[in-house]
């Protein structure tokens, strides 16, 4: 294939290489598996030039998973609590994961009770801005959940 898109057709290698050479550009083999091989003739250095430009766009439009982490405590204030839901809520409306942690401290690991019905408290009050991801679960002196918003769901 020419530079200008249109097919030069079964040549010999060093023919094609000449073709190349004399307009100033690269011979590129596209198909090497093909019978005969495929070749293309284009400036190989813009070719690479891009393919990175290309690349480098569409890792920019990537986002990452976010998850975003609340913690809370077994006595948390009604107006701390009222807060953490209000963050959660922006968050889970962004379309970010939450992960919603309450850890024990001290004397609280006798009352795990507590703890737990804070956890539920807070799925049930978030479950109207997306869903709930992972159950809450108790791993060492810590209850963990994951909510997921309306837009991480979709």
């Amino acid at each position: 294939m020419n530079a200008d898109g249109s097919m030069a057709g079964v040549l010999e290698t060093r023919d094609a290489l000449r073709l190349a050479v004399q307009e100033g550009l690269d011979l590129v083999e596209i198909s090497p598996n093909a019978d005969p091989p495929v070749c293309k003739i284009m400036d190989f250095g813009k070719f690479l030039y891009e393919e990175h430009r290309k690349q480098k766009e569409a890792r920019k439009h990537q986002h990452g998973h976010a998850i975003k982490e609340v913690k809370f405590h077994s006595n948390t204030a009604d107006h701390d609590y009222q807060t953490k839901m209000n963050h959660i809520k922006e968050f889970m409306e962004d379309g970010k994961k939450v992960k919603v942690s309450l850890t024990f401290r001290g004397r609280e690991n006798a009352h795990k009770e507590l703890g737990f019905d804070l956890i539920n408290r807070v799925l049930k009050d978030a479950s109207q801005y997306g869903q709930i991801e992972q159950t809450p679960k108790m791993m060492g002196r810590t209850i963990n959940a994951m909510l997921a918003g309306k837009a991480a769901v979709a």
